[in-house]
């Protein structure tokens, strides 16, 4: 895949609270597709955590964020929530908390958490908190945002996103210890919700009144595989009221909602579309979320936002495998608008450069319309 060149057309802001400048043709790939409308090709959306595709775009002396940048463009990336620290293979290292003591280490390409601030039923109760103050938020959140979104400009829209605070408040202590202070200590959890879904509402707010930009990425994991990791009872009294809490701010100020969560989804779809999500996003299909079943269920009421399998099929299939499945899916859910293709979560360390680049390739050949795979 040779580096795109990039189009010299005019520019366009968005929203006005956006930070860069947009390619308009861009801007009007991804306006069309968010309300349903076929553009030139089906926008591609992703989040690259990939030390070696990195490399491919990049040089010798650019900072990670410009190399970054080189690769969202050379890929020909509409749009991304981000991208990842991109570990390499030799790294190890750790990091210590505020009391000195190991709390996360990078080995293997990847980050883990090893310490937790809530280890104990204690230190739940002993754990002292309140929601962010919602001037510190204005003063210096979106600034961020911007420089980022200027960074990515014209080429990629930089998405600003937050959580809804309930994946933030199980992060304090892990799923297995959430899971059991849910019964054994009922209000304590009670009380970090309530702050963490304040503080959540506190960032929508401030995404709201500034524009930021057209679409607020919220994620918040809550499935594993196979199953939502908590009962859907729990979940409708705990973060479904969170969520859309968030959700009805920024609808408010006319931006789209891409709800975020790996695994499998469909005990709670349901909820999800009632409370008005606009977008579903990474979409796994070895989670039974895939984007033809997705499609014929929701139809035009849901903007599908990844979708192509990033655990399997693109570390491990073959180029002509992953070009095979972009085709197939292209065929199905393109035709009419409402799709940003891209992985189902993001582009891996593991994830070789020639399966990269076909994946990409592809989805710009078999984007393109009119859809005639």
């Amino acid at each position: 895949m040779e580096r795109r060149p990039m189009p010299t057309a005019t520019t366009v802001r968005p929203t006005t609270g956006y930070g860069g400048d947009l390619d308009t043709q861009v801007w009007e790939r991804i306006r069309r597709a968010m309300t349903f409308q076929e553009g030139d090709r089906v926008p591609i959306w992703d989040y690259i955590d990939n030390t070696t595709v990195v490399d491919h775009f990049s040089e010798e002396g650019d900072s990670y964020a410009d190399a970054m940048v080189k690769t969202y463009h050379g890929l020909g990336i509409d749009l991304c929530r981000g991208f990842g620290a991109s570990y390499s293979e030799d790294q190890d290292q750790h990091a210590e908390d505020v009391t000195g003591e190991e709390s996360s280490r990078v080995t293997g390409r990847s980050a883990w958490r090893v310490r937790y601030p809530i280890e104990s039923v204690e230190d739940l109760r002993a754990y002292k908190t309140e929601p962010t103050d919602l001037d510190h938020i204005r003063e210096h959140w979106p600034a961020g945002i911007q420089a980022n979104q200027e960074l990515f400009a014209p080429h990629t829209m930089y998405v600003p996103g937050s959580g809804c605070g309930f994946h933030g408040t199980f992060g304090l202590m892990g799923q297995e210890r959430f899971a059991y202070y849910i019964y054994d200590a009922p209000k304590e959890i009670e009380r970090l919700l309530d702050v963490a879904g304040e503080t959540a509402a506190r960032y929508a707010t401030v995404a709201a009144e500034r524009q930021l930009a057209p679409i607020h990425f919220i994620g918040d994991d809550i499935a594993y595989k196979d199953a939502l990791l908590y009962s859907p009872e729990f979940l409708r009294r705990t973060f479904v009221p969170m969520l859309k809490r968030c959700v009805d701010i920024l609808h408010a100020a006319d931006i789209q909602v891409v709800y975020h969560s790996d695994g499998c989804l469909w005990e709670i779809m349901d909820d999800l579309m009632d409370m008005g999500i606009d977008g579903l996003n990474p979409i796994e299909p070895l989670a039974g979320m895939t984007l033809q079943k997705l499609h014929a269920r929701y139809g035009d009421d849901l903007l599908l936002v990844g979708g192509i399998d990033c655990s399997q099929l693109l570390p491990l299939g073959t180029p002509d495998d992953i070009r095979a499945t972009v085709r197939d899916d292209m065929r199905v859910v393109a035709p009419g608008g409402g799709l940003f293709i891209g992985s189902s979560s993001e582009l891996t360390p593991s994830t070789p450069l020639e399966n990269s680049l076909a994946f990409y390739e592809a989805c710009h050949t078999y984007g393109t319309y009119p859809i005639t795979t």
